[in-house]
């Protein structure tokens, strides 16, 4: 069919030169819409709209991010915990956004177990009060792949965030990146905080049960809460893939910390929930678990406040007590 239109065209064209012309000159030209630009040296980028007449929403963002192909494990209002527990707010909208992409996923996993550092990444939604606009923040491909000890083009990462821009374009029209007032600076420790406990061949699934059981009864006593749970390898097995025995992970998070720094760094978000994963490769004798540390919040939203660092440092602290005395 399209060999015989591309005939009679053929011949309409070498027939009629005038009319030829004259089709030429109504051919409009093919409008492309304009990539977002993010600000290079930020780790965190915000990206806003004008929002005056409240059309954007949690749900609306979610809904532009599911129809892209992205699986979002939560999308969860914090403005209400905030008034309830600590009696105000600075907001009228705050929202903590895990999300994914699956088959992502699994192709960064097969290349760098601790991808489940970002799976799920996180993004915050926000309109302070009495603003017309409202606000995602989420991290450049960069900073994941400075926290994921990676190359930072590596093109499986790079095409992802290409296509979270794109996504927030369109679940933002005319939104745009903005320019922070600070600069990250060097992190005083590790960016990652690892462990690995010994797994005997045959009696790993019993052991990952007891560990998993006690890593969760220890949270709620040290003020920490599950936000969500997603168990990459049963993806990976419907997937057709056996690199792993078990991958899962938990999005933890603790209230007052994103409470207190949100208050003058709403873009925290970006790495809250915290991401911990549990994993072990096939044929290996060990389970690894990690989470991103605290210095990244320090680091890259250049905190300074010795309340908020205290705050910090006791949340690391206690991740760190838990899971060593879950190992030993």
């Amino acid at each position: 069919m399209k060999l015989v239109i591309k005939t009679v065209l053929l011949t309409s064209l070498l027939a009629s030169p005038i009319v030829a012309k004259e089709v030429t000159k109504t051919k409009e030209p093919v409008k492309t819409a304009k990539v977002a630009k993010e600000i290079t040296g930020q780790d965190i980028q915000i990206f806003t709209a004008k929002n005056s007449d409240g059309k954007i929403t949690p749900k609306s963002i979610q809904d532009a991010f599911e129809k892209a192909g992205f699986f979002v494990s939560v999308n969860r209002d914090m403005n209400t915990p905030f008034k309830k527990q600590f009696k105000e707010s600075s907001f009228s909208l705050y929202n903590l956004f895990t999300f994914y992409k699956k088959d992502v996923v699994l192709e960064l996993a097969k290349k760098y177990e601790n991808i489940g550092l970002f799976a799920p990444m996180s993004m915050s939604i926000y309109t302070k009060k009495g603003e017309k606009t409202i606000s995602v923040a989420t991290l450049s491909a960069e900073a994941i792949a400075k926290i994921l000890n990676i190359p930072k083009d590596e093109k499986i990462l790079t095409d992802l965030r290409a296509l979270v821009i794109k996504t927030l374009q369109r679940a933002l029209p005319e939104g745009k990146f903005e320019k922070l007032p600070y600069t990250p600076k060097e992190p005083k420790d590790k960016l990652v905080t690892t462990f690995t406990m010994d797994m005997d061949k045959d009696e790993w699934e019993d052991e990952l049960d007891e560990f998993k059981m006690g890593f969760e009864s220890e949270l709620a006593p040290n003020g920490f809460i599950i936000a969500g749970h997603n168990n990459l390898g049963d993806y990976f097995e419907e997937a057709k893939y056996d690199g792993y025995d078990f991958y899962e992970v938990y999005s933890v998070c603790k209230l007052p910390v994103i409470y207190t720094i949100a208050k003058t760094r709403p873009e925290a978000g970006a790495f809250a929930p915290c991401s911990l994963y549990l994993a072990k490769k096939k044929g290996e004798a060990k389970m690894t678990t990690a989470f991103p540390s605290v210095y990244n919040w320090i680091s890259s939203l250049v905190i300074t406040d010795k309340k908020d660092l205290e705050v910090l440092e006791n949340t690391q602290k206690r991740m760190t007590k838990i899971l060593s005395e879950l190992i030993e």
